[in-house]
């Protein structure tokens, strides 16, 4: 089995492609596109602002072969930018259109943390200090849609997420967040300021804006998880 980690100038991409190395994974960094599109799994990583990504993406003419990747049914995990690239726009970079293969949009953090946060959270300060740089706890949104004849498969965990207990904690430098369209697809979030959505599975297309390269033993669990994705 090989991965695929693209390589298209959004850095980042050298502790991605340790991470799947120790977990004993044959793995390329490359922006070619046969390369990408033999591969078991493709990653993409990216850190920085989502207009530049997207015109990277689009000079090294990724983006259709992205989209043949995530259509074809090949395990697929978008990390960090990788993650709000996937999505329609962004307020960091108005007029620019994402990949548009899932449904939502990216927003920035507030200025100022809401009253109701700093209540639940004992917090005296007003101010928000973004970006947000360090760990913070997963929550599992309730899948459970209230018939308890109900599909199994609609009440289990995200397949990321076997074996992680809720409240774990993962690694986050971000400024912005997602909003997804669909919250079924919505597998785990975290709070920062206001509650966000932290990770999302469709399919084959698995996404984090968290960073599970550096996420110590809970991130390594969860890439060995999108490595057993079949």
């Amino acid at each position: 089995m090989s991965t695929a980690v693209i390589d298209y100038g959004a850095g980042n991409i050298r502790s991605v492609e340790n991470a799947m190395k120790a977990l004993g994974q044959k793995t390329c960094l490359t922006s070619s596109a046969s390369d990408i599109l033999a591969a078991d799994y493709v990653i993409l990583p990216g850190v920085g602002a989502f207009g530049d990504a997207m015109a990277c993406i689009r000079r090294k003419g990724l983006e259709e072969v992205i989209r043949t990747v995530c259509d074809s049914g090949v395990p697929f995990l978008g990390i960090c930018l990788g993650l709000q690239i996937l999505f329609e726009e962004s307020e960091e970079s108005p007029g620019v259109k994402g990949l548009s293969i899932l449904k939502g949009r990216i927003v920035r953090f507030p200025a100022k943390q809401p009253d109701s946060f700093r209540r639940d959270n004992g917090s005296p300060d007003a101010i928000l200090k973004v970006p947000e740089i360090g760990w913070n706890a997963l929550t599992y949104p309730e899948q459970f849609s209230g018939d308890l004849d109900s599909d199994a498969s609609e009440n289990r965990p995200g397949r990321l997420f076997q074996g992680i207990p809720e409240g774990s904690h993962v690694y986050y430098v971000h400024s912005y967040y997602l909003q997804a369209k669909d919250p079924s697809i919505v597998k785990a979030r975290s709070e920062y300021g206001v509650s966000f959505d932290a990770s999302v599975e469709s399919g084959n297309v698995f996404a984090c804006q968290f960073h599970p390269e550096k996420s110590e033993k809970v991130g390594m669990q969860i890439l060995k998880n999108f490595l057993e994705v079949r």
